[in-house]
């Protein structure tokens, strides 16, 4: 029965390699609302969480793995597809000159504030106009190591399902409740309920150590090279800020959101 779910690809004129590649690109992502994640550890660790690929694609002549041998038998099992193609063929449709041996692709998660949990967690992630898919990785990569409940992207950030962003995040884009929202709708959300917006900021702020946090908290970080906008800030509860002991006069988003994380917990925990 096994057979029926497996085929090997041996063109790169294949429509599913075409498909495939095609997924690399953010507007084909959102129109068939799928994307592709590379290498074992990250689909291992998709798999630990609940979730598995719709399909499996396999370099031919790769090195024997228990763990891809449980990968393809639950995808198997779960009604998905096993691909085997060349290693040339894989990095067609990943990119990469030098590709792992393993890729599959999954069905985007749901990104609605509706679908979040706020009791999950006593400290949330909220980034603005986040444009670099690796500081957002680094992000989920946190909110998953301080036990958050997750990340919520507003206004126009980069694509939480880009390769990029995906493999920054080692894992954590399968942990982590994520969400999508323009700043109104947020903030609409966010008061409908228990919540204490935080943001870094230089204007009318506090020292970010023994700030008053509450929980749940919401950190809120600004664009790489702009920061958060004014109004932005007015709206918050809470406006903390860090020591700055030399020339630089802010830090990286994700690394100044990593800070104030671990500040955060340590607070709320105390």
């Amino acid at each position: 029965m096994a057979s029926d779910f497996r085929r090997e690809i041996t063109g790169y004129s294949n429509p599913t390699v075409k498909y495939l590649r095609g997924l690399r690109d953010k507007k084909n992502r959102r129109r068939e609302g799928k994307f592709l994640v590379e290498g074992l550890r990250l689909l291992t660790d998709a798999r630990e969480t609940g979730r598995l690929p719709e399909m499996l694609v396999m370099a031919t002549g790769r090195d024997p793995h228990p763990l891809l041998d449980e990968l393809e038998r639950a995808v198997i099992d779960g009604g998905g597809e096993v691909i085997e193609t060349s290693a040339d063929i894989l990095s067609k449709i990943t990119g990469k000159d030098n590709p792992q041996a393993v890729a599959g692709m999954f069905a985007e998660f749901d990104t609605s504030l509706d679908s979040l949990d706020r009791t999950a967690g006593s400290i949330w992630m909220v980034a603005q106009a986040l444009r670099d898919p690796g500081n957002l990785g680094t992000m989920l990569r946190t909110c998953d190591a301080v036990g958050a409940g997750g990340l919520i992207l507003v206004d126009d950030c980069a694509d939480p399902f880009s390769v990029e962003a995906v493999r920054a995040s080692m894992g954590a884009v399968f942990t982590q409740q994520i969400a999508q929202a323009g700043w109104g709708d947020f903030l609409v959300w966010l008061r409908a309920g228990p919540g204490q917006l935080v943001a870094a900021s230089l204007r009318d702020a506090v020292p970010y150590r023994g700030a008053p946090y509450e929980a749940p908290c919401f950190l809120l970080v600004g664009n790489e090279s702009r920061g958060l906008p004014e109004g932005y800030e007015d709206a918050c509860d809470l406006r903390v800020t860090m020591p700055m002991r030399g020339r630089a006069d802010s830090l990286n988003a994700a690394v100044a959101a990593a800070v104030l994380a671990y500040e955060v917990l340590d607070a709320l925990e105390s």
